[in-house]
């Protein structure tokens, strides 16, 4: 950039945990006021670390063993605590990946954001209440004041990372660091995010650190690309030269694992449905009051949807759309507020309490987080034979033998005495995918299964639950912001906005000829064109 001198430069940074085993090797590299460094990587890499490492705000089983960080020409390492205190906030800031854990949720929004600006400056309550209004207006909170009195977990995930980079950037750091920003977020509030972040910090001529694994926001708004693999720095360059020309066969990996939309879908024969949602509604109940109660909250309203044995179904939509809901409401989790649903052409219920059990058993779901969904106390083995206790019964050999062949197919073979904690999230995913199978379900509920994982794991698991789709032949409700990903999984594609089906159709139809409003903005804020094959080709046919 135009300063000569750089902002942040890390020569050769070592990190080494306490066991002794490394975490980064010797990593270098320089930011110049303005610029915007993307370090990208699969987890383990050493990514979120190196960020942490700029604000001497590592775990204490992490040691810095190597190498210089110099941050506006002072070295972190030989700082001070109470010179480090004055240098974070007010010369680099961070935000971390999710909000609501760094936010005190007893405390009220406007007190955490006056907080850090009375500490770092000499201003009065008042005057540090009017540049916390000012900043929330900056970061498009429609009702700031209602805000300031307002705690964390009234907002929604895109709405708690706009505070958050509020009061990062209540400071005006010279470097912000943000760690997986958007990594939770539904397309739309993902690229509102990042707008808001990039306008803001151009208008102050800040540097900004992104840690991130999703190689279309640094296709999209990187300056500079920083690749790591294990600790070790792979590749660093312009973005545009790494992305469209990159020279080391791990970029390109990490390139080709994009998801990209199958052309060869055969299609789904015209039979009865596994599943049928006839004008189905949820509701929430709204909150009592000493002398009132609120209406309750419509999510899902009057909506029908059947799927048809062997269809993936993806249903996409920002959050708080009802797609989770709908999918939980399919399969008897949550109640209906009006509607039917048919199971195998019958209403469910008909048939009395055998009827309700054969249809659970049918059923299986797949959880967005599996850490939380699989029982650390169990193996793995012991966790996928679960389902077994119900229905028909087998021998002891029998459930070993099952198991076995279920942990061979989603590529687990040997694992099973392991726990929970000692798998990578892949392979916790492809647990919570063997557990859901092994019952041979007639319809599986797939809610967000891969957006927690980096693009090569995001790919073997994609690539996984398609080829055990095609296998077994189960309806599937794939639930999922990741519109690359549902291009890549899908039979069908259903839009929800509001809890309602706003647009309905094909791959094709939805994302070549798009029709509703609502549709449109979502692909364009996933950055999709109409005929795109890939989220970088555009940025890779500019360069």
């Amino acid at each position: 950039m135009a300063d000569a001198t750089p902002l942040l430069s890390v020569r050769d940074l070592t990190l080494h945990g306490t066991s002794g085993n490394p975490i980064l090797n010797g990593i270098s590299f320089d930011m110049a006021p303005g610029e915007v460094l993307a370090l990208v990587g699969e987890s383990g890499s050493g990514k979120t670390m190196a960020g942490r490492a700029v604000m001497r705000l590592l775990p204490s089983q992490v040691k810095h063993t190597g190498g210089t960080i110099m941050l506006d020409g002072s070295d972190v390492a030989v700082l001070s605590e109470r010179a480090m205190r004055g240098l974070r906030g007010q010369v680099a800031g961070m935000v971390f990946q999710e909000p609501m854990v760094s936010l005190n949720p007893a405390i009220t929004v406007g007190a955490q954001l006056c907080e850090g600006l009375m500490l770092h400056e000499r201003i009065s309550a008042a005057a540090a209440r009017e540049r916390a209004l000012e900043m929330l207006r900056r970061v498009q909170i429609a009702d700031p004041e209602g805000c300031m009195t307002s705690f964390p977990h009234a907002f929604s995930g895109g709405m708690r990372q706009r505070i958050m980079l509020a009061s990062v950037m209540l400071l005006k750091p010279r470097l912000l660091i943000a760690d997986e920003p958007t990594t939770a977020l539904d397309a739309l509030s993902q690229r509102e995010v990042m707008e808001i972040m990039v306008d803001l910090t151009r208008k102050s001529g800040t540097a900004v650190l992104l840690v991130t694994h999703d190689l279309q926001l640094v296709a999209h708004y990187a300056d500079s690309v920083l690749v790591l693999r294990r600790g070790d720095q792979v590749e660093y360059g312009p973005a545009a030269s790494v992305l469209s020309r990159p020279a080391a066969d791990y970029t390109r990996s990490l390139i080709d694992a994009l998801p990209q939309r199958a052309e060869d879908r055969q299609p789904i024969p015209d039979v009865a449905p596994v599943i049928e949602a006839r004008n189905v509604s949820v509701a929430y109940p709204g909150s009592h009051r000493l002398f009132s109660r609120q209406a309750d909250k419509r999510v899902v309203d009057n909506v029908s949807l059947a799927i048809r044995p062997g269809e993936v179904v993806a249903v996409v939509g920002g959050s708080g759309s009802g797609k989770t809901t709908l999918g939980r409401a399919m399969i008897g989790l949550l109640p209906l507020a009006g509607g039917e649903l048919r199971f195998r052409g019958q209403p469910l219920g008909a048939g009395g309490k055998a009827a309700q059990r054969d249809f659970r058993l049918a059923c299986q779901m797949v959880f967005q987080d599996p850490y939380s969904s699989l029982d650390p106390r169990q193996r793995i083995a012991d966790i996928v034979a679960e389902p077994l206790n119900h229905g028909e019964p087998l021998t002891a050999a029998e459930r070993r033998a099952r198991v076995a062949e279920m942990l061979a197919e989603v590529g687990l073979t040997g694992l099973g005495e392991r726990y929970p904690h000692a798998l990578s999230g892949g392979q916790r995913q492809r647990v919570a995918i063997a557990r859901a199978l092994i019952r041979r379900p007639a319809l599986v509920v797939a809610d967000e299964p891969v957006s927690a994982l980096d693009m090569t794991i995001q790919k073997q698991v994609l690539t996984l639950f398609r080829q055990l789709q095609t296998q077994h032949g189960f309806a599937c409700f794939f639930v999922s912001h990741n519109l690359a990903a549902v291009s890549e999984v899908a039979d069908r594609i259903v839009v929800m906005h509001q809890g309602r089906i706003v647009e309905e159709g094909s791959v094709a139809d939805i994302f070549d000829h798009r029709r509703h409003p609502y549709t449109q903005a979502l692909l364009e804020a996933a950055y999709v064109a109409p005929g795109q094959q890939t989220p970088l080709s555009a940025r890779m046919a500019a360069a």
